[in-house]
């Protein structure tokens, strides 16, 4: 019987959706499927453990952003994430991807602060979802999940923020966060 790939969402204002989905990256490489890993935000200007661990593991992952809204101008922005857009509809299409996580895309939609629609259109977003393989699960990762890819997904997990030592005035802290 042929695998069926499922769509899980990780959301909400909690810290954790990230380290969710490289649970699943994890598990998935420890199991031989072909794991593909793309950030919509984050910069390769940073180091993130992430990018370093899944190095180690032979994971592909892409940061193809330029960083925080508020660190570049919008026209950088939306150049961006035109790019990641493609990459990503392009790795939505490759049928020898088990495993695709398209982190941050959530934040991605979600943006108000400047036009996104033209860029990152919603609706070639969904469509190319329900368009991949059938047999490639698909991890979509960040806050405010727009409410068609919830009603789209098998599984959504909302992350709360409960309490964090950010409200105590500790920082980031390498290792933990980044």
């Amino acid at each position: 019987m042929a695998r069926q790939g499922l769509f899980l969402v990780y959301t909400g204002d909690g810290k954790g959706k990230t380290t969710a989905s490289l649970g699943v990256t994890l598990r998935a490489v420890g199991r031989g499927l072909n794991v593909r890993y793309m950030q919509f935000i984050k910069s390769p200007e940073r180091t993130y453990g992430e990018h370093i661990a899944l190095k180690k593991l032979g994971v592909e992952m892409e940061q193809m952003g330029i960083g925080f809204t508020w660190t570049k101008t919008p026209e950088e922005h939306r150049v961006a994430l035109a790019k990641a857009w493609q990459k990503a509809k392009e790795a939505l299409q490759d049928d020898s991807i088990d495993l695709l996580v398209l982190d941050e895309l959530n934040n991605a939609l979600a943006i108000s602060k400047f036009p996104i629609e033209d860029v990152l259109p919603l609706a070639e977003v969904l469509e190319a979802i329900a368009q991949r393989p059938a047999t490639m699960h698909l991890v979509v990762t960040g806050r405010s999940a727009h409410p068609a890819l919830v009603a789209m997904a098998d599984l959504v997990s909302t992350i709360d923020a409960t309490k964090h030592y950010y409200e105590e005035g500790i920082p980031a802290v390498k290792g933990l966060e980044f």
